[in-house]
């Protein structure tokens, strides 16, 4: 790496002092104002940002499965159709973002860095649980961005090999983190998906038909949320979704995509309000 230092300059002390395996501890000893909530605007100000919406997360055995659509809104106006929600946090674990959407890349952004550098200070990777305190802390540091409508309420999700198995925690704009057992949703259409994956979640679900669920779950969010968007079959734009198991991260390709969100699509031209779950016995 070239060295663009003037001649005699020396490095900031920030770079000088004992290492530490948070990045974020190093950035706030060198330049706060590089943290996602390092900025702060004038007193009253406030700002029509573009906020992404609904985000959710189902285990089955052996993994989890997180997905999120695509519409980015400002007040009642879509601003982009085809935001991207869902992000690898490392190998074995994502974040779904929801709330003021440039605020939460840039945080999603520094929680990458963030276990990355952690793996290379200490040679190991953090627990699931670490990784979710870390998000919490980063979230934290959010709060006086927050307090002015600039919220960040991301979803995160990861595979914990002790269990063998998929986590799920969510997170309030104070840092509070919450560890979620089946499924959760997060954004403004969670209300309604919720009450999907709630009807259709089943313990003994395969990888794909968790995927098939957390369409199931944004279509109905969707449908009754204007700032969730369903799948844009007329455009291409489908959700995106991720699979987090014993063999990492994957995003789960537009191939295997696209079938299973027609097959969604279809059946609700013949039964808008989607599957149906048995009221007694056990389900098929």
């Amino acid at each position: 790496m070239t060295d663009h230092r003037p001649a005699g300059a020396s490095l900031p002390p920030a770079f000088l002092r004992a290492g530490t395996s948070s990045f974020a501890e190093f950035l706030a000893g060198h330049d706060p104002s590089l943290l996602p909530g390092g900025r702060t605007l004038p007193p009253g100000a406030t700002v029509e940002a573009v906020h992404g919406t609904t985000i959710v997360a189902l285990t089955y055995p052996g993994g989890v499965v997180m997905a999120g659509d695509r519409r980015a809104t400002m007040g009642n106006v879509i601003a982009q159709r085809d935001i991207e929600k869902v992000f690898p946090a490392d190998e074995w674990s994502c974040v779904g973002i929801a709330g003021t959407a440039g605020l939460a890349v840039e945080m999603v952004k520094l929680f990458q860095v963030e276990l990355e550098h952690y793996e290379k200070i200490e040679g190991a990777q953090l627990s699931v649980d670490g990784k979710a305190n870390r998000l919490a802390t980063l979230i934290r540091g959010n709060l006086a961005m927050a307090m002015q409508g600039l919220a960040v309420v991301p979803l995160f999700a990861g595979y914990d090999a002790d269990s063998a198995g998929g986590r799920i925690f969510s997170f309030d704009v104070t840092g509070g983190r919450y560890e979620e057992h089946r499924h959760h949703g997060v954004g403004s259409g969670s209300l309604f998906a919720r009450g999907a994956l709630k009807k259709l979640w089943r313990d003994d679900l395969s990888r794909e038909e968790a995927v098939r669920v957390a369409i199931e779950s944004l279509y109905d969010a969707a449908d009754d949320d204007s700032a969730t968007g369903g799948p844009d079959l007329a455009r291409g734009i489908l959700p995106v979704v991720a699979v987090v198991d014993a063999g990492g991260y994957r995003r789960v390709p537009e191939g295997e995509l696209d079938p299973i969100a027609r097959a969604v699509v279809a059946a609700r031209t013949v039964r808008p309000d989607g599957p149906v779950a048995p009221i007694t016995g056990e389900r098929s």
